[in-house]
C-alpha cells in the first residue's frame, strides 16, 4: 500500500456513518435535496456533511452541473462502497436478529418466471414442512430487474440471467430453459392429426416485446427454420396475463416447459402444450449473488435447497 493509500485509509476510518449514507444515497438520487430527505436531515446540513467530508479526505466529491450536482469519480467509488456498507450491515442485523431469536429470518429471493414456478415454489414448500417459521418474499420479475434489486440489498439471491460486464454480481450457472407452445383445452389445432409448422402462423402468438429474452428467442429460432413471424397483436412479458389470453382467446403462448409440466398433471387447469418441437430454448438461468456477499444461514440454507433440487 502506498502513502496516498495508507494515508486515505486512516481519514475513511474518520467518516460518519451518515455521510457515508448520504454519499451512497446521492449516487442514486442524483439531487442533495432527494438524498437528505431519504436519510431524514435538512438540505443545509447534507451540505455541510459533504463538504466535511471532502474536507477530511482531502479530495473533490461532487461537482456542480448546472443548478444541480454529480459525484466525480473519486465521489462515485466511494458512494458504491457506502452502499455495500450499509447492506453488509443490514445483513449483519438480520444476521444477529437469527442468532439471538433462534429463528429463521425473512429470506428475500427473486426469480424469473420458470425457475420461480418450477424451482423455487417445490422448494419453499418442502421447506417450510420441515421449518415450520421459515419465512420468504419472493419477487418475480425479469432478470434486469432483480439484478437491480440484488444489488441494491434487497434480495440475497436470485435465479436470473447475468448481463454482460456485470462487475458487482456472480453467478453460478443451474440450467436451460426449454419452451414450449401453450394453448387452451379445446384449441382449434389440437383436433388435427398433424401439426405444420405454418399451422401455428395462423394463430396469433402472446410474448413480450422486441427486448425480451424469450421474444428474441423465439425470433431467431423462427429465422433459423425459415419461417415468418408470427402475429402479435398483444404482446405481455406478465404471466398472468398471458395465461388470461390463452384461457380467452385461440392465442399461442412459448412459455417454460417446466413450468407446463407441473401444469399437466391437473386435469382442470385449461392448458395444454402443442405436440410440436420447434427446438425452442433460452439461455441457461443461474443462482445470482453479490460478489463477496455472505449471506445469512437462513438464505443460505434456501439457495444450498435450491442448487440440490436444479
Amino acid at each position: 500500500m502506498n502513502q496516498t493509500e495508507a494515508g486515505l485509509s486512516i481519514q475513511l476510518r474518520r467518516l460518519k456513518p451518515v455521510q457515508l449514507r448520504l454519499l451512497a444515497e446521492l449516487d442514486q438520487a442524483g439531487a442533495l435535496g432527494v438524498a437528505a430527505a431519504r436519510i431524514g436531515i435538512a438540505q443545509p446540513a447534507a451540505s455541510r456533511l459533504l463538504a466535511d467530508m471532502e474536507a477530511l479526505l482531502g479530495l473533490s466529491l461532487h461537482e456542480r452541473q448546472g443548478r444541480g450536482l454529480q459525484l466525480t469519480a473519486v465521489g462515485r467509488a466511494l458512494a458504491r462502497r457506502a452502499a455495500r456498507i450499509e447492506i453488509e450491515l443490514a445483513d449483519a442485523a438480520r444476521d444477529m436478529a437469527e442468532a439471538a431469536t433462534g429463528r429463521a429470518g425473512v429470506v428475500r429471493v427473486g426469480a424469473v418466471t420458470g425457475p420461480a414456478l418450477s424451482l423455487v415454489m417445490p422448494t419453499l414448500i418442502a421447506l417450510q414442512s420441515d421449518l415450520p417459521d421459515f419465512r420468504a418474499e419472493v419477487t418475480v420479475a425479469t432478470s434486469v430487474t432483480l439484478c437491480d434489486l440484488l444489488r441494491e440489498g434487497r434480495l440475497d439471491f436470485a435465479l436470473a440471467r447475468l448481463s454482460p460486464g456485470e462487475t458487482q454480481l456472480e453467478a453460478r450457472v443451474l440450467a436451460g430453459e426449454p419452451l414450449s407452445l401453450v394453448v387452451r383445452r379445446g384449441h382449434p389445432l389440437l383436433v388435427r392429426p398433424i401439426l405444420s409448422l405454418h399451422d401455428l402462423l395462423g394463430f396469433d402468438w402472446v410474448m413480450g416485446d422486441d427486448e425480451t429474452l424469450l421474444t428474441q428467442t423465439v425470433v431467431s429460432r423462427l429465422t433459423e427454420l425459415d419461417l415468418p413471424l408470427p402475429k402479435r397483436r398483444i404482446s405481455t412479458s406478465s404471466f398472468l396475463f398471458t395465461l388470461a389470453l390463452l384461457n380467452q382467446t385461440d392465442a399461442i403462448a412459448p412459455l417454460a416447459t417446466p413450468v407446463i409440466d407441473s401444469f399437466a398433471g391437473n386435469p382442470s387447469v385449461p392448458f395444454v402444450s402443442l405436440p410440436i418441437d420447434l427446438g425452442l430454448a433460452v439461455a441457461p438461468f443461474s443462482l445470482v449473488t453479490r460478489i463477496g456477499a455472505q449471506m445469512t444461514p437462513s438464505a443460505q440454507r434456501l439457495a444450498d435447497a435450491v442448487l440440490a433440487a436444479s
